[in-house]
């Protein structure tokens, strides 16, 4: 059972969390999930990463895997908004039992142990959908750079430590903002997809809580590819982080590679079910540092 202590640090609002399930927030941050976190060094800890999310800026702070802090929240808001947020409610003890037994191979072993303490974060469906139709042939530290332009021009103001950093904007402020400015921003080829994107969204045509509800996950896929630049890969991404789809199996260049090496027969989605998504982020993570050590 976790344990919860609150404190502050000259009137900064902090909780440690301890006993807690497996998580490590290196891996966590440095998958490819998320782009508005970055390490920082603030708080003297072995891991720390910093960022917007929720509408507020914190920093996760960790020194072993099964405790940590949270720099800019209370008790309160570590159940209401981070627990969720970090996925810190589910067992993935248990989904990684599960991804072995329905892969019981060497390597998806040797994927598992290298990727333990990621979990599927629980972003912004309207962040999510937008920061994938930008990852579109693009590598992060030039996808994090738009965004971050993005966020800077449209984005609310947040404060933290007398610092200012930028929520994500919200989809009814970008749909009133025309193609070129977007463009302007070095979107490039995707201003219009972000343009289509917040257009759709904005007025009904798709509604994301909809299909964060649906169950059909063809159903999802093919709602947002109605959105111009869209296909089965970007989607995949949006709803496996954004909408809880865990089901959802994005492949890229990396993924195709790892596939290729591992399983070349093939791999079964459906005996993996909704840890789907976990899987491959442990294939992809494992994939890379293997590559880029």
């Amino acid at each position: 059972m976790e344990k919860i202590r609150e404190f502050d640090i000259n009137g900064l609002p902090c909780v440690e969390i301890t006993d807690i399930p497996c998580i490590n927030i290196f891996k966590t941050f440095d998958c490819g999930q998320c782009f508005r976190f970055d390490p920082v060094s603030v708080f003297g800890n072995k891991y720390e990463y910093g960022g917007v999310a929720k509408g507020r800026y914190v920093v996760f702070g960790q020194n072993d895997e099964r405790a940590l802090v949270i720099y800019g929240s209370t008790k309160e808001e570590y159940f209401d908004v981070w627990k969720r947020y970090l996925a810190l409610d589910i067992d993935y003890d248990k989904i990684n039992l599960k991804i072995i037994m329905a892969c019981p191979t060497e390597d998806m072993q040797k994927a598992v142990s290298f990727g333990k303490g990621i979990r599927i974060l629980r972003q912004d469906m309207w962040e999510s959908v937008c920061s994938f139709i930008i990852s579109q042939n693009n590598n992060i530290p030039r996808i994090k750079k738009i965004i971050d332009a993005l966020c800077q021009k449209y984005g609310k103001e947040i404060t933290f430590m007398g610092k200012t950093y930028y929520d994500f904007p919200k989809v009814e402020v970008l749909n009133e903002v025309s193609e070129d400015d977007i463009f302007a921003l070095k979107t490039g080829f995707r201003a219009k997809y972000i343009k289509d994107a917040a257009s759709k969204i904005s007025s009904g045509e798709i509604e994301l809580d909809k299909i964060y509800a649906e169950a059909d996950f063809e159903k999802c896929v093919n709602e947002l590819c109605k959105i111009k630049g869209i296909g089965l890969k970007v989607a995949s991404c949006a709803l496996l982080f954004g909408f809880e789809k865990t089901q959802a199996f994005p492949v890229d260049v990396w993924m195709k590679r790892a596939l290729e090496k591992y399983f070349p027969d093939g791999i079964d989605l459906l005996a993996l079910g909704m840890s789907a998504g976990v899987a491959q982020q442990y294939l992809f993570y494992y994939e890379k540092y293997i590559q880029n050590p």
